[in-house]
């Protein structure tokens, strides 16, 4: 039996405890927070989106950066054994549209629990507001091993092992300092930049304030730098104060975030994309016809939420007030192809206050992917956000939580 240090109780942190204390270790969980969790509480709009139901390739697909990292991990310990280990451990879940899985409750906090309640059987100490101030090894800088930590209250804590897993930098309010980074830092590790993902844009149009809450469904969102499609897709956004949000723009921002230095970027909503130009125009046509002695503003209602609707006429450039059969064919035809090429100029990306996850962070290069242990410190493991891999929206995120986690804890020696 050794002593093991799991630093960080998040997904990452609970599960890597869990395993290290069923294979035999005595395991001591620290986290500066008041509780356990408090990330996962907010996850999936506080429902928690668990993992993806599909095969592991799947999940590698849905791996932005680094995926190859993630063979072993993800192969140890796949979206199957996390619903199972769930399900042996008393939560009840179900699966969703998209293959994502939420406890049955829709509470983010029954997760918790559960892993709560499997710590205690496991007999793992958890020391909650215990702020960790630094990494203690011996040896030379060639042969460094982990000897334990040192907290901030003075009191040394001595172990064989540390995992690290105390996340990365978004949702800041949850306890995601970024000490973490610092730790890896100091001990010789290579950090790579950090960006927010997975997060909303701020927009250059200060008319997106006019639609505040507007949410448009079956609409597909393309964005661009110059000629270059960098992203393009169908789904659901929602309109902000400041910007635009939803499932399309956060996933866009995960396959955008290189070009954060390049902004702005130019965005194109197609509002009908079920229709080619022509048929909507012959829509169009159709609705001016049965609407022809009526303002041009009271003849979209079947067109457009009503919200959208003096958006739209003040980007046409066609008068409201104008009676439709009046309106010129060159008119029209202008408005079918704003309908199909709604712009909109992304400017920048919230910052990691809105971000669901972190890009960038510890070197997967120094990292050994078989066992998540450091190529450099002996006995110090990496899980989770810490480390720099990000995944789509989906539950893949925190499947890479959980499959590092996991690994860490099962790769410490018995």
């Amino acid at each position: 039996m050794s002593k093991v240090i799991v630093i960080g109780g998040g997904a990452a942190g609970m599960m890597a405890a869990i395993r290290a204390a069923e294979n035999g270790h005595q395991v001591t969980l620290l986290d500066q927070n008041e509780k356990l969790g408090k990330k996962l509480y907010i996850t999936g709009k506080g429902r928690c989106n668990i993992t993806n139901d599909c095969e592991t390739e799947h999940l590698l697909k849905n791996v932005i950066r680094n995926s190859r990292f993630l063979y072993s991990a993800f192969y140890t310990f796949d979206s199957r054994q996390v619903m199972e280990f769930f399900e042996i451990h008393g939560l009840t879940i179900k699966t969703e549209r998209g293959g994502r899985v939420f406890p049955q409750s829709d509470h983010s906090s029954d997760v918790i629990r559960t892993l709560q309640k499997t710590l205690q059987q496991e007999q793992v100490r958890v020391q909650l507001n215990a702020k960790v101030a630094d990494i203690l090894t011996v040896g030379s800088d060639d042969n460094k091993s982990v000897s334990g930590v040192l907290l901030t209250d003075g009191s040394v804590l001595r172990a064989e092992n540390v995992i690290l897993a105390t996340g990365g930098c978004s949702y800041v309010s949850t306890g995601s300092t970024g000490d973490g980074y610092c730790f890896a830092e100091k001990l010789g590790h290579t950090v790579t930049e950090r960006t927010p993902s997975l997060v909303p844009f701020e927009t250059a149009e200060s008319w997106v304030k006019d639609l505040q809450g507007l949410s448009l469904k079956n609409v597909t969102v393309s964005i661009r730098k110059g000629k270059k499609l960098l992203f393009e897709d169908f789904g659901e956004m929602l309109f902000t104060h400041y910007g635009v949000s939803g499932p399309l723009l956060i996933s866009a921002s995960s396959l955008v975030n290189d070009y954060q230095k390049d902004m702005p970027l130019a965005m194109e909503i197609d509002l009908k994309p079920a229709l080619t130009e022509e048929q909507l125009d012959k829509r169009v046509l159709r609705d001016f016809e049965e609407n022809q002695k009526r303002q041009f503003k009271n003849a979209l209602s079947q067109l457009f939420p009503a919200k959208l609707i003096p958006v739209i006429i003040k980007l046409s450039g066609i008068s409201a007030e104008s009676k439709v059969n009046i309106i010129t064919k060159r008119e029209r035809l202008d408005f079918v192809h704003l309908i199909k090429h709604f712009p909109l100029t992304l400017q920048r990306f919230r910052d990691f206050n809105e971000a669901i996850i972190t890009r960038g962070g510890v070197c997967t290069r120094e990292v050994n992917p078989s066992t998540m242990e450091s190529k450099l410190v002996s006995g110090l493991y990496f899980a989770g956000e810490l480390l720099d891999l990000d995944a789509l929206t989906g539950g893949f995120n925190l499947q890479i939580a959980w499959s590092t986690g996991y690994l860490a804890g099962d790769s410490i020696q018995r």
